[in-house]
């Protein structure tokens, strides 16, 4: 196995200091007296990664901008390899805030501030799929060979299953983050982990072998926490949570993130996986050629084909679609297509189809929205989408977010709406579900074309 998981660029970030030896120290200056918001985090695709582009992104980088922002100070991120390193960062000072995906626990809150709180997740244990008879229940951990991340909460929950059943033993990994340990569990070299389930949702798709055999405990909160002497610090993100921006960049946060992962079909992400190696190399070159051409991503045009064909060059369908991007007759014919069946036609031909749906779309709608709708258009068709934005402000939606034409796309399809809409019915609900498998897809190919990147780059290269 191989690939799209690979090295950290965290030194190369003009803005980003890592660091793995704590050194005590003072208390760093308030933000207030500084500008400058100093925030640890970690390198993970609940957290912070960077994206195609090189550019920070992730679930926590976008709350912490957003906090920032609303507080008129800039930030300076800190990016370390584990939880116990973050966690020390903020105890020896060397930052204000900790932005990492940590669970709000008794034993961190008496050395720490808790901040607010965004995410609620179930620590689970995860195996491989094929190591049957799974464990089932706490007692059942004695026969396992299980490892997690020291200092991190599922270290907390095991110790307390411990004290009252000795036989249950584990490893703490001083080294190995979460992403880490269940990567190698997908490669058979543990038995199992143990993860938060938002990390397992995103980790699933890469390495479909992996199989949750139960939740550990209950559901918990996830969120900030600060360094304690900053005065208000942590009271103030709490009360920016409660607030209508807040509640709005989690919203935000949840809709980019996570609304698009839907229900894990272990069949479908192990066939994709297994075609990333069988299929993908022989258009990559394709693609990226019609990515030059057109503008739009190779790895966004490679998630739609397979979305399309499944990368099968001569796929057709009872309708008459055909080829890797499954063009009708009429649209290829428009766009110089002569052989649909062609890979290199029809991944241009499909590329500068989506170029032009994206290019009719009113220039202030921002990304990712823009992209998601052009996906939309490409799918239904113009007419029908430019019907549910006008749908969408008649009913007091935003057309230009992709949150809202989710909701009011599937109305084409409902005889209270569709007769109100120029172009009448329409199965609506098939763009939504295009565009959110088209975006699963892609996080997962991405990688293919840009190794650096992604939600959870640089894991095998941090393996021993």
């Amino acid at each position: 196995m191989r690939r799209f998981i690979l090295p950290l660029l965290l030194a190369s970030m003009t803005l980003v200091s890592t660091g793995c030896e704590r050194d005590s120290g003072p208390v760093i200056e308030s933000p207030d007296e500084t500008g400058v918001l100093v925030v640890a985090t970690r390198n993970a695709g609940t957290t912070w990664y960077l994206d195609r582009e090189g550019q920070p992104t992730g679930p926590e980088h976008d709350l912490v901008t957003a906090f920032a922002k609303g507080q008129g100070w800039t930030v300076h991120w800190r990016v370390f390899e584990s939880t116990a390193e973050v966690i020390g960062a903020l105890e020896d000072g060397e930052a204000h805030l900790a932005a990492a995906g940590l669970t709000h626990l008794p034993e961190r809150d008496a050395n720490l501030d808790p901040g607010l709180a965004h995410t609620r997740v179930v620590p689970q244990v995860v195996c491989h799929r094929e190591d049957r008879p799974l464990p089932r229940s706490p007692a059942e951990l004695a026969r396992v060979d299980l490892r997690v991340t020291a200092d991190s909460s599922y270290a907390g929950l095991l110790w307390d299953l411990a004290a009252s059943d000795p036989e249950i033993r584990f490893r703490e990994d001083p080294v190995q983050n979460t992403e880490v340990l269940l990567t190698r569990v997908a490669l058979r070299e543990l038995d199992c982990t143990v993860a938060d389930s938002n990390i397992v949702r995103i980790v699933r798709r890469h390495w479909p072998h992996l199989d949750v055999a139960m939740d550990l405990g209950a559901r918990q909160q996830t969120g900030w926490y600060v360094v304690q002497g900053q005065d208000g610090l942590a009271a103030t993100t709490r009360a920016w949570r409660q607030s209508e921006d807040g509640e709005q960049a989690v919203e935000r946060m949840r809709d980019r993130y996570y609304a698009h992962l839907g229900e894990f079909d272990f069949v479908d992400w192990r066939a994709l996986n297994r075609r990333l190696d069988e299929r993908l190399p022989r258009f990559r070159a394709e693609f990226e050629r019609a990515a030059r051409v057109t503008g739009m991503p190779a790895d966004l045009l490679a998630a739609m084909a397979y979305q399309e064909s499944h990368w099968d060059p001569e796929a057709t369908s009872p309708t008459g679609v055909r080829g890797l991007m499954m063009l009708t007759q009429s649209t290829a014919r428009s766009l110089g297509v002569e052989n649909r069946l062609d890979p290199a036609e029809s991944i241009e031909g499909g590329a500068r189809y989506l170029a032009d749906r994206h290019e009719r779309l009113p220039d202030d709608i921002p990304e990712p929205d823009r992209t998601y709708l052009a996906l939309a258009s490409y799918n239904i068709g113009r007419a029908h989408v430019l019907d549910a934005r006008e749908l969408a402000r008649a009913l007091g939606k935003d057309p230009d977010s992709w949150a809202d034409m989710r909701e009011v796309l599937p109305l084409k399809a409902d005889k209270r709406y569709y007769p109100q809409t120029k172009y009448g019915y329409a199965r609506g609900y098939e763009p939504v579900q295009y565009v959110q498998r088209i975006r699963n897809y892609r996080d997962v190919i991405a990688g293919e074309f840009d190794p650096e990147s992604g939600p959870i780059g640089g894991v095998l290269e941090a393996l021993p």
